[in-house]
């Protein structure tokens, strides 16, 4: 007598967006990034939809460009931890998720904050180690300068180990004297409901992979293709034995868009429709000026891409991770729009990124059942376009279908992240 299976369950979890120029402000439903009522829609709508968790990016130095502030990208927002513990107020299970910088933080004050925020929230807290890499943010801290990529993963695996000492000492004092830190202190809080804050990875280098392996629960991967998704979810996840962990302590749950229609070519027109109002024209001169570094506010962005050489080692762009050899790029970004008649605007788009899953309610659906079925992901974190309400579509239009399907949960069944995690 044959049985059915249990179809591999689907995790969710919102991204706040606001952090990078795909955000539409211009659209009229766009809302504030700073009031609380923004974070607050956001957060009850992920929660309305049984996601695993909120969560929140952050930024520790306004990115410049031209000396100024790009403001079509993100002039500033309430630090996470803060805006995470109000959100605790008004949520009841939702896991919410702060972006720290292991950098520019201390491991006893940052363990207080997180473990406070994890009892106020009942085991609701997690933790998004990332690392910075740059003079310019270092510039906001008394140490400035920054730290060599390996150097930063050493401190950041450091900090979280350390971090974890005093999270779990239960009252017992914990003395470390390592590389980066020297602490001889208590932990600042007892355990909370599920332990310790859950703690999230984004970092894709063979040292992000290996960091995750030991340390995360979650990964945040940028790999949302099928192809791509499945050789990132068996390198990392092969990864685990070495440190006596098994697959499902590890939820590898890449960064989406989507773009919906009530057929498939209202939702590729409508996925257009996005990408084009994502890159109006100053963002995609902004962008190419990251590359050439120069100012190009002369430039049309109808018209063909710069004609002369990019400056190498340019400083006219600040704070955002430099793409790679701008000569070396310029002559690829060439290469593209002749072969397909692209102005500079169209270059842009084309570059900045298709939207992941495109189609009916249906269709979508299908396409997240089978990454996950196949290996290619746990789950998702999804990157709406629009501040607030960008989620609401999907959770009112998609999550419906799979928890119908047996996808995805249909009621909380625990009350700790880490319990949903677990699912």
């Amino acid at each position: 007598m044959s049985t059915k299976s249990t179809p591999k369950q689907i995790h969710l979890a919102a991204h706040f967006p606001g952090v990078n120029n795909t955000t539409v402000w211009a659209d009229p439903a766009s809302r504030s990034q700073i009031e609380f009522s923004s974070f607050r829609h956001l957060a009850e709508t992920a929660e309305r939809g049984r996601f695993d968790f909120f969560f929140l990016a952050e930024g520790l130095r306004l990115r410049e460009v031209k000396g100024r502030i790009h403001d079509l990208d993100v002039v500033g927002r309430p630090e996470a931890i803060t805006v995470l513990n109000a959100l605790a107020a008004v949520t009841t299970h939702l896991g919410l998720a702060a972006t720290v910088s292991a950098t520019f933080n201390e491991p006893y004050e940052l363990a207080r904050r997180l473990a406070s925020l994890d009892h106020l929230s009942g085991g609701r807290a997690a933790w998004n180690v990332v690392t910075s890499n740059d003079a310019f943010t270092g510039a906001n801290f008394r140490r400035g300068g920054y730290l060599e990529h390996a150097d930063r993963y050493h401190r950041a695996a450091e900090f979280v180990r350390l971090a974890r000492e005093l999270w779990e000492s239960d009252g017992k004092v914990v003395r470390h004297d390592g590389p980066h830190f020297t602490v001889e202190a208590a932990g600042p809080l007892p355990p909370s409901p599920q332990g310790r804050p859950v703690v999230i990875q984004a970092g894709d280098s063979d040292d992000g992979r290996e960091f995750a392996a030991e340390h995360a629960d979650v990964v945040f991967s940028r790999h949302s293709t099928l192809e791509a998704g499945r050789a990132f979810h068996t390198d990392v996840k092969r990864r685990l034995a070495r440190y006596g962990r098994r697959p499902d302590d590890l939820r590898i749950m890449p960064g989406v868009t989507f773009a919906l229609g009530s057929t498939e070519a209202e939702a590729a027109r409508r996925s257009a429709e996005i990408r084009r109002a994502q890159v109006p024209p100053r963002t995609a001169l902004a962008f190419l000026e990251q590359v050439w570094g120069v100012d190009l506010s002369d430039h049309d962005p109808d018209g063909p891409l710069p004609a002369g050489d990019p400056v190498v080692n340019s400083d006219l762009v600040q704070g955002r991770t430099r793409l790679g050899d701008p000569l070396e790029i310029a002559a690829r970004y060439r290469k593209l729009a002749t072969e397909r008649g692209l102005s500079s605007r169209e270059l842009v788009i084309e570059l900045s990124g298709r939207h992941s899953f495109v189609g009916t309610p249906e269709s979508v659906a299908d396409q997240l059942a089978e990454h996950v079925a196949t290996d290619a992901a746990d789950g998702f974190i999804l990157v709406p376009h629009l501040t607030p309400g960008g989620l609401d579509d999907f959770v009112d239009q998609v999550v419906p279908i799979l928890q119908r399907r047996g996808l995805h949960r249909t009621e909380y069944t625990g009350t700790t992240l880490r319990g949903h995690l677990a699912e």
